[in-house]
């Protein structure tokens, strides 16, 4: 998991400050819009709204750009209908690949996810041939200025399953249902968090050990998450670190 994590943070941290900031805050205030239509404008019994508004001011959104977003997506202001379509298929190397997007027109979606594996050396697959291997949890990173011990003895009261060493970071999962109450509970205690969210981790993992290889799964999952539609792409790849830091841009 460290390859896929340490890689995950790094282009966390570099989509903060470049070009793609612009990007980055349109899909998030889409995923507000979509959590506000299926679950209801208020942040306090709406889970899904509750983690998305979260999410969209940790990006220091505007305020009132978030709740514009609520109200289009309850209804009090006109826009645009968006549904929620994911996308399963391999990457170079073997590597399972899920693809979820919230779009206006699944057809044109469709097309384009389907053109860019194509053209990148991977392929699609039939709905449910790689959503086996991943299972959804709640993935908390923090930066290594606390101790294990300190940290678990905030995070097993408050739900966390689990804490790995990620080099840098600590992680911790839970349930997604337990994210909200972790990250407070984190929080309370003047823990620095770097992200809190729910992921689809991988239960099994490909070892990409090449560098050609390596290079190829990269760009084909920055192609897709470089779509206007697409919200989360999940891999199960596993990049030796050595690897990894020769192919990051």
């Amino acid at each position: 998991m460290s390859g896929h994590s340490k890689w995950a943070t790094t282009k966390h941290r570099k989509g903060a400050v470049d070009k793609a900031r612009g990007k980055l805050f349109a899909k998030l205030i889409r995923q507000v819009e979509v959590a506000a239509r299926e679950g209801g404008g208020d942040v306090n019994s709406n889970a899904t709204l509750r983690t998305m508004y979260q999410k969209a001011r940790d990006a220091s959104i505007p305020l009132d750009t978030i709740e514009r977003a609520i109200k289009r997506g309850t209804g009090e202001l006109e826009g645009v209908r968006y549904e929620a379509v994911s996308y399963e298929g391999y990457a170079p190397g073997g590597v399972a690949l899920i693809v979820e997007c919230l779009t206006d027109n699944r057809n044109r979606t469709g097309a384009d996810i389907r053109s860019t594996f194509s053209r990148n050396g991977g392929s699609m697959a039939e709905p449910g041939a790689v959503s086996w291997q991943f299972e959804r949890k709640g993935v908390v990173l923090l930066p290594k200025k606390v101790t294990e011990d300190d940290l678990m003895t905030v995070a097993l009261d408050a739900g966390a399953e689990d804490l790995s060493d990620e080099g840098d970071e600590w992680m911790l999962t839970c349930a997604p249902s337990d994210l909200t109450a972790l990250r407070h509970a984190i929080e309370e205690a003047s823990i620095a968090i770097e992200t809190a969210d729910v992921e689809l981790v991988p239960s099994t993992r490909v070892p990409v050990e090449d560098e050609s290889t390596a290079r190829r799964v990269l760009k084909l999952i920055e192609l897709l998450e470089d779509h206007d539609d697409v919200q989360n792409v999940w891999a199960n790849f596993d990049i030796p670190d050595a690897i990894l830091e020769t192919v990051e841009v």
